[in-house]
């Protein structure tokens, strides 16, 4: 069993200055790729630029990481064990993120392996198709939200249901003794042809009387946390 171990921890990598600089540089130049990917078809919100740098970072670490370990099972065995201690508790608020941040690792293991063909490769059809899919805006859905007297129940809903002409759908309906909300969900194409209108549904409620709130929220697909 010692001497199993001893052979172990004799299986270095025994790679040159050159070799090193080389995975490092061929990382740095497909975590750029990367960089600029996500710098094109960010379509959310709020850009965030210390994300972007991050993924180029995540990559270099990990082809630094993998060029350490090499074909030393040993020491990728510990780097397994020390890495499951760390827990990520950063919130993804796009979906997408989580893409970039696997390309950032995948490109990272490529070129710490010296697997600089896969990862060249496999990173041009990932740019590919994020930049002709990736700029693919959402069809996000408007939510109308009104709370009222509930004298105005049968008001409020015959208003709504002319005005988007049944497009409007009603998704909740919360009433209390002397109040009743309601949140109505649309396409945003519907909503912006009713701000067309002479009169928006806005205004159309409050004409009513005894309306306390009328909010427009756009929904989205980032996730809040």
């Amino acid at each position: 069993m010692r001497d199993f171990l001893y052979q172990l921890a004799e299986q270095s990598p025994n790679l040159s200055l050159n070799d090193i600089l080389i995975n490092i540089l061929m990382a740095t130049a497909l975590a750029i790729a990367i960089y600029i990917s996500y710098w094109y078809t960010h379509v959310g919100t709020a850009y965030s630029r210390k994300f972007n740098v991050s993924l180029i970072t995540l990559t270099i670490l990990t082809a630094t990481v993998m060029t350490v370990i090499g074909n030393n099972i040993a020491l990728s065995l510990g780097m397994v064990g020390a890495l499951s201690i760390v827990r990520f508790r950063t919130a993804i608020k796009d979906s997408r993120d989580t893409t970039y941040i696997f390309w950032a690792i995948i490109v990272g293991i490529g070129c710490g392996s010296g697997d600089y063909l896969v990862a060249t490769i496999g990173s041009a059809v990932v740019f590919i198709v994020l930049l002709l899919l990736g700029r693919v805006k959402n069809n996000n859905r408007m939510l109308i939200i009104v709370k009222a007297e509930r004298q105005a129940e049968m008001q409020v809903e015959g208003t709504i249901f002319k005005q988007f002409n049944k497009k409007a759908v009603l998704r909740v309906k919360n009433t209390t003794e002397k109040s009743i909300e309601w949140i109505y969900e649309l396409s945003q194409k519907e909503y912006k042809l009713e701000s067309k209108k002479d009169k928006t549904i806005t205004e159309l409620l409050y004409k009513l009387g005894g309306i306390e709130y009328v909010n427009v929220v756009a929904q989205s697909d980032e996730i809040s946390g």
